[in-house]
């Protein structure tokens, strides 16, 4: 079936439209006194206790597990136990993961002869009552999923005019948490709906969460507090895909003014572990997740769980970010090109910062104290909370973060002095190389502290074959407090290097050395990748040919094939409006395919459209450019529609674009066929 049903009960949300950076700083909240990080990189700063939050529900964004995003409705009592096990065993709950939530399928096809919800008596025979009990047995507690519809959104019964029984069914069982969803809402309008499940449960007498799961459709954020929310859902359903997880940080912006202490903007729970994204993608979601105090609901297997995993999921600094209601919610305050950084204030008055970059090369980013709406002063204390290193800066927040992943660091006023200095060794690097032409790398070291870096070395490790002009090692002197030092290395691969790489990707890293007032430092950057590549010769099919990047908005781009159904890894034949296509590229709304065309090329042709396989919504546009200038395009292109042809002239053209926008009614159905698409050259 489709990759809506795929994705579950909703139609996809459309990308908001950027918003404009704030330039605003953060306002700096009067804090309790903190001590400053210790002088050691290897412990952890001293701190005042936060401020107490509020005595409610949801006093800070809930933390837990849900079993929809990996197993979907593959559940039963064992598999929750299990994971309730695991909560405790892997340390989970002793970070703070204390929800066990059970999501759609728990219940039986029918309501028993008194009208209650029923477990499923074949994956669920125990009854929920008896997990209940099993899951605070281990110090944590339940969760449980119904709709605010007459069925939920994989068809069974759910609590639209029946909130008084089932409420109490909830409680009777030792409920603690209830996910109610949106689905088969008969048009009903959405506040009376759940603010008739919020009456029902508070007149049960027993405290139970209530995370209204309304989509985002109808604003849940101007009045999910009102009705009894302890959380809403600001967007439709995520799932494990980079551009879904950043199409939906992108709904974020704006909203920071409507969460506070039991009552948060939910932007879905956690993808992290599951697979379809890189583990530096992982560590962007969790960071800008708890930057936007959203509540932390791990969705993964725990029982294979893995050591990266593990690391981010229970990285107690970043943690500590998310729980802490330093009086906003975090949110972005600047963004150029690829790179954005997003703040919070904190209760201890400390600034936590994420600088992301959502581009596909390694990229240097940095802030500083004021745009973090901390006070002028002398030194800072600034820690790394991926690494947990202890620094300390005049004022400048710098990182080289690498592609599709996120820095993050906490910075507090007057703290830093005798530290480390902050350092950061960067590269730039271009994006692709030439045959036949020699290139550059630039490494740049940066002393944002207020002592020197002294008696430096970096090295470039360059692949086999690849002549360094001048050698690969240079000295580096003295940099003083406040200021850089750059080299830069001119590479010449040889024509076997080109040959054996061609279409490849190579590893290009350096290093740097220098001794701080603290001792010996080295930074190591390996994360760099260099598309070498040679120009396509004669007809060249694309869905063939290596690409430069790619990015799309369900799963990866497919070769040959449609964008796929419920598995994002298969595909089908491309088909458009009933006629089949064996070659070509199978998209899905937003995406981007480029291509190195290296000014060898004269001709681009493609027959586009909106796959078969794509329910009604399917509304998408295309558009070919060569160097950043349009090409060709469509106008919107709608499911059923016959395939357009679009021919367009590549002379010159070094790098060739291939995009799909959505159509302007949501990116649902929008599964994007590049057929035959071919270049001459």
């Amino acid at each position: 079936m489709l990759c809506d049903i795929a994705h579950r009960r909703i139609s996809v949300r459309s990308v908001a439209t950027l918003t404009v950076a704030l330039l605003l700083p953060l306002v700096s909240l009067a804090g309790t006194a903190t001590a400053a990080p210790t002088q050691t990189a290897s412990q952890t700063p001293s701190q005042t206790p936060t401020a107490a939050a509020p005595s409610t529900l949801a006093a800070t964004p809930p933390m837990g597990w849900n079993s929809w995003n990996r197993f979907g409705c593959h559940i039963d009592e064992n598999l929750i136990r299990q994971t309730a096990d695991n909560l405790v065993s892997t340390g989970m709950r002793d970070a703070g993961y204390t929800y066990v939530n059970i999501d759609d399928c728990w219940m039986a096809p029918a309501r028993d002869a008194a009208g209650k919800l029923q477990a499923d008596p074949t994956r669920f025979p125990g009854g929920i009552k008896a997990l209940a009990d099993y899951v605070h047995g281990r110090g944590l507690k339940l969760g449980i999923y119904s709709s605010a519809g007459t069925a939920t959104c994989q068809g069974l019964p759910a609590s639209l005019d029946h909130e008084q029984a089932d409420a109490q069914s909830f409680a009777d069982w030792g409920v603690d948490y209830l996910k109610y969803d949106n689905c088969n809402n008969l048009g009903r309008p959405a506040q009376p709906r759940y603010q008739a499940m919020s009456d029902a449960l508070r007149a049960t007498g027993r405290p139970i969460v209530l995370s209204l799961c309304e989509w985002g459709e109808n604003k849940p954020w101007e009045w999910g507090k009102q009705v009894g929310g302890n959380l809403w859902r600001t967007t439709g359903d995520i799932w494990d895909a980079w551009g879904r997880m950043t199409d939906i940080l992108d709904q974020q912006v704006g909203l920071e003014k409507f969460s506070g202490p039991g009552a948060w903007n939910d932007p879905d729970m956690l993808e992290v572990g599951n697979g379809g994204m890189t583990d530096s993608e992982y560590r962007a979601h969790f960071a800008l997740w708890s930057l936007l105090n959203a509540p932390l609901i791990a969705g993964n297997d725990l029982a294979s769980m893995d050591y990266a995993t593990k690391r981010i999921l229970l990285n107690r600094d970043v943690i500590a970010v998310d729980q802490d209601w330093g009086g906003v919610q975090g949110h972005r305050i600047a963004r150029t090109g690829n790179i954005e950084v997003w703040a919070k204030s904190m209760s201890d008055g400390s600034a936590a910062v994420a600088l992301f970059n959502r581009g596909d090369t390694t990229a240097l980013a940095s802030t500083d104290a004021h745009a973090l709406g901390l006070p002028a002063t002398r030194d800072y204390a600034v820690r790394d909370l991926w690494t947990h290193e202890d620094a300390e800066t005049s004022g400048a927040v710098r990182a080289s973060v690498p592609a599709h992943s996120a820095s993050v660091f906490r910075v507090w006023p007057n703290k830093g002095h005798g530290q480390t200095p902050l350092s950061t060794f960067s590269l730039q690097v271009p994006e692709f190389t030439e045959v036949g032409k020699p290139f550059t790398i630039t490494g740049q070291l940066y002393d944002d502290g207020s002592t020197p870096l002294r008696g430096g070395q970096a090295q470039l490790q360059a692949p086999d074959g690849w002549v360094v002009d001048g050698g690969p090692v240079v000295t580096v002197p003295r940099v003083a407090a406040g200021q850089n030092w750059s080299h830069t290395w001119t590479l010449r691969p040889s024509a076997a290097a080109f040959a054996a790489n061609s279409g490849n990707d190579v590893s290009v890293s350096a290093s740097a050395s220098f001794r701080t007032i603290t001792g010996q430092q080295a930074r190591q950057l390996d994360t760099k990748i260099v598309a070498v590549t040679l120009p396509p010769r004669g007809d060249v099919l694309l869905g063939d040919q290596p690409w430069i990047s790619a990015t799309n908005g369900w799963g990866p781009v497919k070769r040959n094939s449609s964008n796929g159904e419920l598995d994002p890894g298969t595909g089908h034949t491309i088909s458009i409006a009933g006629v089949k296509h064996e070659k070509g590229l199978g998209t899905h709304a937003f995406s981007s395919v480029r291509f190195y065309l290296g000014g060898t090329c004269t001709q681009f042709h493609a027959e586009v459209g909106v796959d078969d396989e794509a329910g009604p919504q399917g509304s998408v546009d295309f558009h070919v450019l060569g160097d950043g200038t349009e090409l060709a395009g469509t106008g919107v292109v709608k499911s059923g529609q016959a395939a357009t042809v679009l021919d367009a002239p590549t002379t010159g053209v070094r790098v060739l674009e291939l995009r799909v926008n959505d159509g302007g009614n949501g990116n649902r159905d929008d599964h994007a066929d590049w057929a035959d698409v071919s270049v001459h050259c």
